[in-house]
């Protein structure tokens, strides 16, 4: 098999029985399709190895972070006009929120997995977002009162002349809510996560192969590429 990651990445597999290569190539597949860890097993049986569905997903929830410090490191600047939203994630028979966020564009500016849908989880969504992100100068919101507090409190702490507006119109969020969709057919199909961490990296692994699919990747957006070949000239770049 051809390298997938930069030689940076190899002291992260040492102790692993299995190649880089094959580890990465199943966190690139359960981010890419709609696949159960029971269907990843089968395809490796397919290809005469033997891999249980519990190892599977423990290189999903090991590995999907070097996909997501690849994709900080590369990705696009999104532009000032944001659509902001939560999602729902079922967690051992119980509901959590995934925060998440899209410019005017449709390309992902954030996400943030949390256990409650609260101002302290809103405010921790849009440090999250202002960090990895240019400040934008208009956010898209639902009629959610947590919401609105936490951009009132970043606006708080803003000069004037840079504060957020702050739009509550529920049509101009459709963009946000379309792309949920995405998401939730990647998800669908684990039937629900047993831990927390293991949901956060296993959508975080989903997310960052969105934005790839995008297109939201300097130097990894070749429109003749497919989203694989974008995905491991992410992975190589130093």
């Amino acid at each position: 098999m051809q390298p997938l990651i930069h030689p940076k990445f190899l002291k992260h597999f040492k102790g692993f029985c299995s190649s880089p290569e094959v580890i990465m190539l199943f966190v690139y597949m359960k981010g890419r399709f709609s696949l159960s860890y029971r269907d990843l097993e089968e395809m490796a049986s397919i290809r005469g190895a033997s891999i249980d569905h519990s190892t599977l997903q423990r290189w999903i929830v090991g590995f999907s972070y070097l996909i997501d410090l690849q994709v900080r490191k590369y990705k696009k600047p999104v532009n000032h006009s944001w659509r902001m939203d939560e999602t729902y994630i079922k967690l051992k028979g119980r509901w959590v929120y995934l925060y998440r966020a899209v410019d005017s564009r449709g390309e992902t500016i954030e996400f943030l997995l949390r256990n409650h849908r609260d101002g302290i989880a809103a405010k921790a969504f849009f440090r999250k977002a202002f960090r990895y992100n240019i400040l934008p100068s208009k956010v898209t919101i639902d009629k959610s009162g947590s919401n609105i507090s936490a951009l009132a409190s970043a606006n708080d702490n803003l000069p004037k002349d840079n504060q957020i507006l702050v739009h509550q119109i529920k049509y101009l969020n459709n963009l946000i809510e379309q792309d949920h969709r995405f998401i939730k057919k990647r998800v669908n199909p684990m039937l629900g996560f047993k831990s927390f961490n293991s949901a956060r990296a296993t959508i975080s692994g989903i997310e960052n192969i969105h934005m790839i699919k995008k297109g939201q990747i300097i130097g990894a957006n070749d429109s003749n590429s497919s989203t694989f070949e974008n995905f491991r000239t992410l992975m190589l770049m130093g």
